[in-house]
């Protein structure tokens, strides 16, 4: 994932499972869903080094699937 994507994407999960989490305290079903979420949305928006594996594979030439006919 690319920096927008990532921040999209962690936003998006962080609003869901704060909503989820509100949710949860009254009815317990979401409780779960919502701490997932969130957890999922901190580590997606926290996690950088993919961002330095993908700088290293295009520096490189791109990937193994452009050079195979």
């Amino acid at each position: 994932m690319n920096l927008m994507s990532r921040t999209v994407t962690g936003t998006i999960l962080l609003i869901c499972g704060i909503c989820l989490t509100v949710i949860g305290l009254f009815v317990f079903v979401t409780l779960p869903y919502g701490i997932a979420a969130l957890i999922l949305g901190i580590i997606i928006l926290l996690n950088k080094n993919e961002d330095k594996i993908e700088k290293i594979k295009k520096h490189k030439g791109g990937s193994v699937k452009d050079k195979n006919p």
